[in-house]
This record gives C-alpha cells, sequence and structure tokens, in this order.
C-alpha cells in the first residue's frame, strides 16, 4: 500500500470515529430512516432489474465487505423477490473476473418463494450463481442442507433477513453464524427495529424489546467468536443494520 493511501485510509478513519460519535449527527442518520419509513423507502430501488428492498447505504457496505473477504460462499435468509441475492452472485461474479473464487455461489433460503419471484431469479443472468431453498431457515433439514453446501468452503459470510423476531433471528445465529468463518461477518438485517418508535410496526410479530437487535445482544453474550463492527456504524449513520455487522474474530 502507498504511503498516500494509508494517510488517505488514515483520515478516513479519523472521520469515522468522530461522527460515529457525534450524538446529533447519530440522531439525524435515525430520523432519516422514521421519517421515510412512512413511504417505503427501502422498496424504491432495483438491483439488475430486481426490487432489492435495502437502503442504497447498506449495499454499498456489503460490497465493501465482499471485496474485501472475498467469500466463496454467501448465506442469506430471506429473498423476496430477489434482489439481493442476484446483487450478492453479481458482486462474485465481478470478483471472479477480477481473479476471486470462479466457483462462489450464494444461497437463498426463503419460507416461500413465490412463483413468480422464483421464475425472474431462475431467468436472471447471475442466476448461474445462486441456489434457492424453501422452507423455513430454522428448519433441521434446511439447516442440514446450507451445513452440506458449506463443507469445504475457505470464505463463508452469512446474512440475515428473514422473520425479525428475537427467537427466529437468535435461532438463525445459533445455527448459520458458526459457519462464518474467521475475518468474515454475520450481517444481522434490521436491527434498527429497536431503535424505531415504540408504534412503527403494528402489523408485524416483533417491535421493540423483540427484534433482531435484542437477539445480536444475547448471541453476543453466548459467543465470544464476533465482535461488533462499531466503525461500520459509524461509516454508514444511515443504515437498518446498526450494531448487526458482526465481525468474526476468532474461533468458538
Amino acid at each position: 500500500m502507498s504511503d498516500l493511501k494509508k494517510i488517505f485510509e488514515a483520515e478516513c478513519d479519523a472521520n469515522i470515529r468522530r461522527q460515529g460519535a457525534d450524538a446529533q449527527v447519530v440522531a439525524s442518520g435515525l430520523n432519516f430512516l422514521v421519517d421515510t419509513a412512512k413511504y417505503k423507502y427501502s422498496y424504491n430501488f432495483e438491483w439488475m432489474g430486481r426490487p432489492i428492498i435495502q437502503f442504497p447505504q447498506d449495499m454499498v457496505a456489503m460490497q465493501q465487505l465482499i471485496w474485501q473477504v472475498q467469500p466463496d460462499l454467501i448465506i442469506e435468509t430471506g429473498i423476496a423477490h430477489g434482489g439481493s441475492l442476484v446483487f450478492y452472485a453479481s458482486l462474485l461474479e465481478l470478483n471472479a473476473i477480477c481473479g476471486g473464487a470462479q466457483d462462489a455461489r450464494v444461497v437463498g433460503i426463503d419460507i416461500d418463494i413465490r412463483a413468480h419471484n422464483r421464475a425472474a431469479i431462475e431467468q436472471h443472468p447471475m442466476f448461474r450463481r445462486i441456489d434457492l431453498l424453501q422452507g423455513s431457515s430454522t428448519a433441521p433439514e434446511i439447516v442440514a442442507q446450507v451445513q452440506t453446501l458449506a463443507a469445504g468452503r475457505q470464505r463463508v459470510m452469512v446474512l440475515l433477513d428473514s422473520n425479525h423476531t428475537h427467537e427466529h433471528v437468535l435461532q438463525e445465529l445459533r445455527a448459520y453464524a458458526p459457519l462464518v468463518t474467521t475475518g468474515s461477518y454475520c450481517v444481522v438485517f434490521d436491527t434498527v427495529i429497536e431503535d424505531m418508535p415504540a408504534d412503527a410496526f403494528p402489523d408485524r410479530p416483533w417491535g421493540k424489546g423483540d427484534n433482531p437487535k435484542t437477539a445480536v445482544q444475547q448471541y453476543l453474550l453466548e459467543n465470544e467468536a464476533f465482535e461488533v463492527d462499531t466503525a461500520m456504524d459509524g461509516r454508514l449513520l444511515i443504515s437498518v443494520a446498526p450494531s448487526g455487522y458482526l465481525k468474526k474474530v476468532r474461533q468458538a
């Protein structure tokens, strides 16, 4: 790495620490999520023709992590329209072009892959890097299939974005986080639910005190292999996954 690159990165790191410690700036990021929720802001973006239902900031962060980790397997729970699956598959395709793992794949799991979404995903050019599993992500038979697919992989990344209740996410963490390789990430989306107003999800089974962030907090007490990447929180400010970027720093 050149001296100029080191200087630039040091400046960025300092900026990230300062803005992450600025309570007013952090609050403004959360206010943006709260204020735009009524417009379903995250529904307004696509990737290569498929609705992605994610915040652009988080997707840029995922690009950065995927380039950094160079995973040869990404496991995602929760498929919806398949936009994020296509996004991750396209990044693995770019990594391969640049000399990364040539056989890298994405495994998508959903309890209900609707026929029109399955058809669109299977017809997409990036489907050649995608495997679809239909069933509950916490069902023993699905977990066993994923474990088989992960066997022998060198760099595994896990992304949890299905049912957002505490118990479900905790079960997912216990099932899939152990598959993450050291130096890679388990990213738990929608931890921001804990920070949203108490009445933000009146028609959902999750809310304050019962959501992905509370599951993450409990899992981190159970497992010392992971740490919250606080620098990512400071970098993003606007994210559905505050305290949800979990880096595996050691073997359990």
